[in-house]
Order: C-alpha cells, then structure tokens, then sequence
C-alpha cells in the first residue's frame, strides 16, 4: 500500500506528478480548515514533503505522530524543529551538491552591484545616454573576495571568484586542508581585510546576526557585501545604517531577514542590488532537486538507504 505523504506547500509539476504516481499525496496549502484535516488525518501521515518556505515547525511535527521521514526540497533545514526529528529518529532528508546557480547567483551580484549594471539599465532605457556620461565602476580582479563559509557552495563561489582574478579568503569553525585560499579564524579581521564579503553559510539559531554592525564596520566604506546564504545570517537594520551613511560602497542581496521584501529602504538605494531569492531557482536545478526528493522518497520507503541524509548540526559555533 502507497505510503502517506503530506505536502506542505505547492511544489513544482514534475514533482507533484512524481509524488502522486507513487505515493497517496495530500496537499496541505489546499485544504480548507488545515488544523481540521491534522486532527483528522495527521496520525495517517508517514512521509513529509516540505522546503525551506514552509519548513516544519513544532506545531506540525507534534500533529503528525506517524511521521517516518521529511523531504526536504532544498538545502537549508533551519526551519524544520530538527531536535524534534532527532527525538523522534525523524529521517531527514535535503538537495545539498546542487549548487553552481547559487554561486553564479554570488558573482552576478557582485558585478551587477560592481559595474551598476542595474543603473546602466535604467539609464539607457530612459534616454539618458546621449546626454551625460554613466559613472564609473570598480573591477573585481586583485581584489579580496572574503567568503564567510566555504562548504560546497562556498567553494564554488570561490571558483569561479578566481577566474576573475580575485584573491580568496574565507572564515568558518574550522581550517579546510584541501584548499589554496587564506584562512581566517577571525571574523572580524576577514572583514577589515576584504574588499568583498560574501555570506555563503547555513542559517539557524547559531548563526543568527552573525554579520553584525561591527563586522560591517570592519569592511568599511569600500567595501561590498554580497548575501546568498539566509537572512538571518545578517543584521539587516544594521546594514541599511551603514548604506545609508556611505559607510559601506553597496550590497548584493539574494536573501532577506522578512521575506517577501514588500517594504524596505533597501529599495530606494542605488548602491544596492534586490533578487527575491531566487539563487537556486533554475529550471534544471529545480527540476535536479525534485529528483532528488523523489529519490529519497522511493528508497525510504522501499527501506534502502537514502541518497542524502542531513548530518545532525554540529555543535561549533560560527559566532565571533
């Protein structure tokens, strides 16, 4: 008999269509009176299908009380209750090594931010072209690229970093021993050092305000920050200060502390480039990910391993 899966939010077709071939899917988002529908079906729920949008909360999880295994249709897991999933040998599954639209997303900031390429738009279109010159940008090569975080993304950002001539450096809990780049066990100094910081690290309560005001201060009025990792990493209101008094050259922000972004001075300033989190959102990297959680989905509960199990958090703290 088809396991029980529960789909919190919507999910691309191919995946929906996938899910409902091989497994007995209900979709939450569509269900009139959810908390009716928990009570009533929760207990029957042995799979989850879930993304770092809609995640699974306490209040979820505590409604679900058969639940062997949530699908994760993204990296992060900050916003799934994973000591609760630990508690309960809760399976955990994610889409991590699907992340070259992520660090292409990095260097697309960054020279979008650098070479105002958003302003260059907006001036041509408006016919400003013939009448005055555009100002100047700032090249990336010889440059420091500090990367905050060097996993799988972090390195690729790093890659293709080099290849436009710019130094690395990065900062995380540990040193890597397979990789060329400058270590700093110094968030601080990272900052005062680089030219451009590039946030590229998980989320979660470890990891809260990490980039704070005085690591912003460290970058100082030349430099550039670039965010492709969570919103939360970043104190937001202390980077809106720093932009608005010319303490900091600009930003590239692919992540927001409250999304969808409806209001924000972050809007009004030229200096900074917006996305709506869209790092990841390519067809074929969407469509790799929806393999990936049918894949997991299938071997679970055909009980053969899964593809990719999410290691439990490690207890080492980023904080400087």
């Amino acid at each position: 008999m088809p396991a029980n899966i529960l789909v919190v939010g919507a999910m691309i077709p191919s995946l929906m269509e996938a899910l409902e071939q091989a497994f007995t899917v209900h979709k939450l988002w569509l269900m009139p009176d959810q908390s009716a529908f928990l009570r009533e079906h929760g207990p029957e729920i042995q799979g989850l299908v879930t993304s770092y949008i809609y995640g699974a909360d306490t209040h979820l999880l505590k409604n679900l009380p058969s639940l062997e295994m949530i699908a994760s249709y993204g990296v992060g897991t900050d916003r799934i209750d994973m000591a609760q999933a630990l508690e309960r040998q809760i399976m955990v599954t994610n889409t991590p090594d699907i992340n070259e639209p992520v660090a292409d997303m990095a260097l697309a900031l960054l020279l979008a931010v650098t070479r105002r390429l958003c302003e260059a738009d907006r001036f041509v279109k408006s016919g400003q072209w013939p009448k005055q010159t555009f100002p100047f940008g700032v090249n990336l090569g010889k440059k420091l690229c500090g990367i905050v975080g060097l996993g799988r993304i972090g390195r690729a950002i790093a890659k293709r970093a080099e290849a436009f001539g710019m130094k690395i450096a990065y900062y995380g809990p540990r040193q890597k021993t397979d990789v060329p780049y400058s270590y700093y066990d110094d968030l601080r100094q990272l900052a005062l050092d680089s030219d451009f910081l590039v946030l590229a690290l998980p989320g979660g309560v470890e990891t809260q305000h990490l980039i704070d005001d005085d690591i912003l201060e460290a970058l100082g009025p030349n430099g550039y920050l670039i965010n492709v990792a969570r919103g939360s990493v970043l104190d937001e209101s202390a980077l809106i200060r720093r932009l608005q008094s010319g303490q900091l050259a600009g930003a590239g922000l692919d992540v927001f502390e409250h999304e969808p972004v409806s209001d924000s001075p972050l809007m009004h300033m030229e200096q900074v480039v917006l996305a709506p989190h869209i790092a990841s959102a390519t067809v074929e990297t969407r469509h790799e990910m929806g393999d990936v959680v049918m894949a997991n989905l299938r071997a679970y509960f055909s009980q053969q391993p899964v593809l990719t199990p999410v290691t439990p958090v490690q207890s080492v703290s980023l904080k400087h």
